[in-house]
């Protein structure tokens, strides 16, 4: 057995046609009065004998698959001759190895099990040696295949109406579940394929097979998980129940069940366990079942562009003509009102306990769910907290770093990468927590971790298949991060291709998008000296004058907040003398930076140029900050020029602009009313102003 167990020599018996005669055994191996030791030990041999063909290159050629052909040609014939014969021993085990290779390598046994004369073999089976363990081992096998696409297509009318028989009448309750489970991935599956032939949404096409309809399939599926069955009934009870809650009126039905719900999520191991079932991984294979049908309770349906609203309208119109055939309207069931209701259930009766297995069971699929799941579930502002409580904010950064590894191209590239599903929703997800949480709630006091989520954050942010609200988060959570201290803050202005990118959403049409990048920047102004220079240096004066431009023509836009970012941007700047004699040089050309000022402290101050109509469109509402941020850069701006003709010429420019005017307004009238911090550098400002005028 030793022998078997070495990789090599499984390689060398692997590139004949036929099952080498060492693995013979492995036909009776997966029998059920097999011990559980030996059971997995030959799962763990099939699978190396069956990766070891693909991978091998002397079965390269040109036919479609011929690796999954050499495989069909080992392992067929020792199948079709034990199911050609009557001994219940020979039969038991053709079909329970049969039935193993589907979850080794599905495609070589969905080549096997539709193969002429085996189906009919199979259920011929069962009326010839009608025994519990045959028809058992037979609704395991029939659940199997149905579970993919060619082989639910092969299905005879004989079998579908022996599941049906089997699920009702079974005198073995685990038979009696394993065949209303087949029945349920037929009824699921059969509509998944009717849905992408008509273009119709999953759970829109309806599909009906054998006498049992959808809710009486379900009740027997709930019954034996709050019942609390063996781990085999249970693990098909729950992917029963995972096909079905697809349905937006299962959905509702499985929601509303809280004693079902509680028990459901008490499944799902709250530490390792050993596989005590002989098959791959039963736990595991349980949890992600549990976790599937969480995922669909929770999940909202995708928002789409309205580029997708088009297309989603014109492709109904299209299929209206055919003939039984209906334009598809989303449920009302799956309407956000809905699934917020949902999600709250599910929280109240514990499903945020159950998304830390990825942590232990750490799986693609695993990972993918979870942070699906969780990604719905922080949509909603007031689940936030309860998610960080539970600790779903770690269970986020771990799936983020299982995927990081592949992402490794450098981001300042000409195109950047594009982010998986999985890993986008991920950060999407910490990026909602990071938005609305400090980053102590989120990460912790420990720095590094909030170090290792600007990588993430920036990829979302830039990466090739992130939508708009993805970067519009992205940049709110880095605002957020930012705000912590000058080594995050440098961190993340290092962040390759960062500033470029926040730089071109400033100029994005969508206010909210164009606030998110002002106020990050205006943030990494005042936390990195690196960003400082970048836009108040002295290296490039040209490009200097050219960001300071955009920063003033932002503080005049009608939003507020941006208007309070860019000013705030403005004012911290002009520490710099630098900074100070490009917006001096930006206002002899331009002429507008003082009338921008002015504006700031008193809205009233409006230019005589202006028409009526404009004069009424302006917002007259005096801002504490915006006024702090304009008196902060007038007494700078004022205060560091030494050429006293360049200096008269100023304050002329901004006596008619109307900014000696705003400064002495807010002294006399506001004066009482301001705070010293915003009083003193208006009178040092208007100081400078009336004694060189």
């Amino acid at each position: 057995m030793a022998k078997l167990e070495d990789p090599k020599y499984v390689s060398a018996m692997s590139s004949s046609g036929t099952l080498p005669n060492e693995l013979a055994y492995l036909i009776t191996a997966f029998l059920p009065t097999t011990p559980i030791g030996e059971r997995s030990k030959a799962f763990l041999t099939l699978s190396a004998f069956c990766q070891d063909v693909r991978n091998s290159s002397s079965n390269q050629g040109t036919d479609l698959d011929p690796h999954t052909e050499a495989l069909v040609r080992a392992l067929g014939p020792p199948i079709a001759t034990r199911l050609a014969g009557t001994d219940e021993n020979e039969l038991l085990a053709s079909m329970s190895f049969l039935t193993a290779l589907f979850q080794v390598d599905w495609k070589s046994a969905a080549s096997i099990f539709q193969q002429d004369g085996v189906l009919e073999a199979i259920m011929d089976s069962v009326d010839l040696a009608p025994s519990e363990h045959l028809a058992r081992t037979v609704a395991q096998l029939l659940s199997q295949a149905i579970g993919h696409k060619p082989c639910r297509g092969g299905l005879s009318p004989q079998a579908i109406k022996w599941l049906d028989f089997t699920s009702q009448n079974s005198s073995n309750a685990n038979t009696r579940i394993t065949a209303t489970n087949a029945l349920i991935k037929l009824s699921k599956g059969s509509a998944f394929d009717n849905a992408q032939t008509l273009g119709d949404a999953v759970g829109d096409v309806q599909t009906r097979v054998g006498s049992r309809n959808d809710e009486d399939l379900a009740a027997s599926m709930k019954a034996v998980i709050v019942a609390g069955a063996n781990e085999t009934s249970l693990a098909d009870a729950v992917e029963g129940l995972a096909y079905l809650s697809v349905d937006p009126m299962m959905k509702e039905e499985l929601s509303q069940d809280t004693v079902f719900l509680k028990r459901l999520f008490s499944l799902v191991p709250r530490r390792k366990t050993n596989n005590a079932s002989g098959s791959i991984d039963t736990p595991t294979t349980l949890a992600f079942g549990v976790l599937s049908i969480a995922s669909n309770l929770c999940t909202y349906r995708p928002r789409l562009t309205e580029e997708q609203i088009q297309m989603e309208k014109l492709r109904n119109m299209a299929s209206a003509p055919k003939a039984n055939t209906k334009s598809s309207s989303p449920s009302i069931l799956d309407d956000d009102d809905h699934v917020r209701a949902r999600i709250r259930r599910a929280i109240d009766v514990g499903v945020l306990d159950i998304f830390s297995l990825v942590i232990r069971s750490d799986t693609v699929a695993v990972r993918a769910l979870t942070a699906k799941a969780l990604l719905s579930i922080v949509e909603e502002k007031d689940n936030r907290g309860k998610v960080l409580q539970s600790g779903g904010a770690k269970v986020l950064m771990h799936i983020i770093k299982q995927s990081m590894p592949f992402y490794q191209q450098s981001l300042s590239s000409a195109s950047p990468q594009a982010l998986e599903t999985t890993t986008l929703d991920a950060i999407q997800a910490l990026a909602k927590l990071a938005i609305t949480s400090s980053p102590i709630q989120v990460f912790g006091p420990n720095e590094g971790a909030m170090y290792d989520a600007i990588r993430p954050f920036s990829l979302m942010l830039q990466g090739s298949s992130s939508t708009l609200l993805q970067r519009f988060e992205s940049m709110m959570a880095l605002t957020n991060l930012s705000s912590q201290g000058t080594e995050t803050a440098t961190r993340i202005a290092k962040s390759d291709g960062l500033l470029q990118k926040v730089e071109l959403l400033l100029l994005e049409d969508h206010t909210l998008v164009r606030r998110a990048a002002m106020e990050l920047i205006c943030n990494l102004i005042a936390g990195s000296d690196e960003v400082f220079e970048r836009y108040g240096g002295e290296d490039n004066p040209s490009a200097t004058k050219s960001k300071l431009q955009i920063m003033f023509a932002l503080s005049d836009v009608d939003d507020l907040p941006t208007r309070l970012a860019a000013s705030g941007a403005v004012a911290t700047l002009t520490s710099a003398p630098s900074a100070c004699a490009a917006i001096i040089s930006l206002q002899s050309d331009k002429h507008r930076v003082f009338s921008i000022l002015a504006q700031l402290i008193d809205p009233s101050v409006i230019d005589r140029d202006n028409s009526e109509e404009e004069k009424e469109s302006i917002d007259l509402e005096v801002h504490p900050g915006l006024v702090h941020r304009a008196i902060i850069s007038t007494r700078n701006i004022f205060s560091g020029v030494s050429d006293k003709v360049l200096l008269e010429q100023l304050i002329r420019e901004a006596e008619e602009a109307g900014l000696q005017h705003a400064l002495m307004n807010l002294v006399k009238t506001q004066g009482g009313r301001v705070d010293a911090g915003v009083l003193r550098p208006a009178v040092e400002a208007l100081q400078v102003l009336m004694d060189k005028s």
